[in-house]
């Protein structure tokens, strides 16, 4: 085992390199946000940005390496990952056949940006598990501030300039926030994976108060913005960390913010929605069930097979129906999926979430399988009414990829003569430390 009490020297890369991480992620969710009015420089920054947080995290990756780890990895779980990159390698092709081929590959290669973002981002926490299990960092507590860093700028945006961060919907009758600048139920989904991933801090011992703090914080981010499936996720995400927990007091603690939240969902869910609709306009999902109902019915049977292309769901930009609103994405990850890339796209989606659960539940590390399940519950009932982890880019696509690659990646035991060399003359220690005699991996 490695010394519990790390030299001073480590203590600061690794408070330097939690930093990085916290930036690095933080940056690369504000890339997933229009902060400006001009379209052609939202389109820029979001472009620049996420390619330079995958730059970085690159380099975050190699510096890691150069304190004494090699970033040498196999797969388990290979279906997962595999039907991943069969569905992208269908979407690539669907180019051939797609009405718009620019915006297609546009989407397709900000799809894969994230993905090379996502591997070396979880290369990171596999080297420091591995190589230096006393550096402290979590993956739960980089997600979280991160997350936290967005939502305390749009609550405290809430207060400061409202016209900015606050947006009119429903006919006036609803102030939501998040403005233009993100849809609300995206938003209020990155507050509920905040949540989650906070839960698991309070856990541990100490900071409790304070996280307790975050938490209402982010809690109220969701109220602000008026999300009906980011309150249900968050409701899901307490009662599923109520039902493992095996400390009493964090239970009791637990079940109390559970309770906060009821009267928060009924007032979001069932009060809220009499001005505009009332139980009839939150049963058929503020509409969608009949869109849903007129892209299956008069636009699948076109292209049954392959789809209209990749994101798209229908020839043109935008599908209308005599019966429905007009719009160019169907609000439903998995009806995204069948009208893009048809029957075959979707048996292949199909599988892959299978077998991506299959890996979630195998998992031997309670930490992950915990974590992974519950991030997945926020971003899987967002996938149901809005842009989902199969559809046009946002950062539930990112989440869902990292926790594809979480499950599935694992440090490799076998090293070459070179990697050998490079720890032996980096970390002498380590081949004892980990009763590997010589150096030579038995």
């Amino acid at each position: 085992m490695l010394k519990s009490k790390l030299p001073i020297s480590d203590k600061v890369f690794f408070r330097m390199i939690n930093i990085l991480l916290v930036v690095v992620f933080f940056t690369m969710l504000s890339g997933y946000f229009a902060w400006s009015e001009g379209a052609g420089f939202n389109k820029i920054f979001k472009m620049v940005s996420r390619l330079l947080m995958t730059v970085s995290i690159y380099l975050v990756f190699k510096k890691i390496e150069k304190r004494g780890a090699i970033g040498s990895f196999k797969f388990i779980n290979v279906l997962s990952p595999g039907l991943y990159l069969v569905y992208l390698l269908l979407g690539i092709l669907s180019l051939l056949w797609s009405g718009e081929p620019d915006y297609s590959a546009l989407q397709w290669m900000m799809d894969v940006e994230s993905l090379v973002f996502a591997w070396y981002f979880i290369g990171c926490f596999l080297l420091l598990g591995h190589y230096f299990p006393n550096s402290g960092i979590k993956m739960y507590k980089v997600l979280g501030h991160a997350i936290f860093g967005i939502m305390l700028i749009f609550v405290t945006g809430y207060f400061v300039n409202p016209d900015v961060f606050m947006r009119m919907s429903h006919g006036g009758e609803e102030f939501r926030l998040g403005g233009f600048i993100i849809n609300p139920n995206e938003l209020g989904m990155l507050s509920a994976v905040g949540i989650t991933c906070y839960i698991f801090c309070l856990y541990e011992k100490g900071q409790r108060v304070w996280i307790t703090i975050q938490i209402l914080i982010l809690l109220y981010g969701v109220v602000l913005t008026g999300s009906r499936s980011s309150t249900i996720g968050c409701l899901i995400v307490a009662f599923f960390h109520i039902n493992q927990s095996t400390n009493t007091k964090l239970k009791m603690l637990m079940y109390a913010g559970a309770f906060m939240v009821i009267p928060i969902a009924i007032e979001t869910m069932i009060v809220k929605s009499e001005g505009n609709g009332g139980l009839d306009e939150v049963m058929s999902m503020t509409g969608r069930l009949p869109f849903w109902t007129a892209l299956i019915t008069e636009a699948l049977p076109n292209e049954p097979l392959l789809g209209f292309g990749f994101q798209r769901i229908w020839y043109e930009l935008y599908f209308s129906s005599v019966h429905t609103y007009t719009a160019s994405m169907a609000h439903n990850t998995f009806v995204q999926v069948i009208m893009n890339l048809g029957f075959i796209g979707f048996t292949i989606m199909l599988f892959q979430l299978i077998f991506t659960f299959k890996g979630f539940l195998q998992s031997p590390n309670k930490e992950i399988k915990l974590m992974s399940l519950g991030i997945t519950i926020p971003i899987m009932i967002n996938s149901f009414t809005e842009f989902g982890i199969f559809g046009e880019t946002n950062y539930g696509i990112l989440f869902y990829q990292l926790l594809i690659l979480y499950i599935s990646m694992t440090i490799s035991p076998r090293l070459t003569k070179k990697e050998k060399r490079f720890m032996n003359r980096l970390r002498p220690n380590y081949f004892i430390e980990q009763n590997i005699p010589n150096g030579i991996q038995s």
